[in-house]
């Protein structure tokens, strides 16, 4: 991803709007070297830095499929809501319905937005650091929930709050 400037080096109107202004990583991949472990942790190999970004990529690309999905549902619903019988039931369905896809298309966005901060953060070589105490995640859990921006303990405070 590269910085939205003009070019006399203000923010475009898009960086404006994103929020965007700071530099952005460049589309890398961190070497391997960079990214945290916990002590006793094999560091992480080329092999399984290219595995995180490619299965990131592919979550990107699905979340992105699946908000399509639900806008266009969406779209579908509002534009029926107007006809009917004006049948109650058949209004509460309608209801339900779109409440429903609203709901899934709001969650596919905060997933999509942290799936996007965890390939800028693989770019960065910050991935796999917790971003409340900095110390390194762990390379299991970051296998297995690639988007995790917290340590199991700093999780484990945030849930008990």
């Amino acid at each position: 991803m590269v910085e939205k400037r003009t070019p006399g080096g203000a923010p475009t109107a898009e960086a404006e709007q994103t929020g965007r202004t700071g530099p952005v990583p460049k589309a890398r991949t961190a070497d391997p070297g960079e990214l945290a472990v916990r002590p006793g942790e094999d560091p992480w190999t080329p092999e399984e830095v290219a595995e995180a970004r490619a299965e990131l990529d592919r979550e990107v690309a699905r979340l992105r499929t699946e908000i399509e999905a639900s806008e266009s549902a969406l779209a579908g619903l509002m534009r029926d809501s107007g006809e009917g019988t004006g049948d109650e039931a058949d209004t509460g369905s309608k209801n339900i319905t779109r409440e429903h896809e609203l709901a899934l298309a709001s969650n596919a966005r905060e997933m999509l937005s942290q799936t996007e901060r965890a390939v800028e953060r693989l770019a960065a070589g910050t991935y796999g650091l917790c971003e409340n105490c900095g110390k390194p995640i762990g390379k299991a859990r970051m296998q297995a929930f690639p988007r995790a921006t917290l340590c199991v303990e700093c999780k484990q405070k945030q849930e008990r709050r």
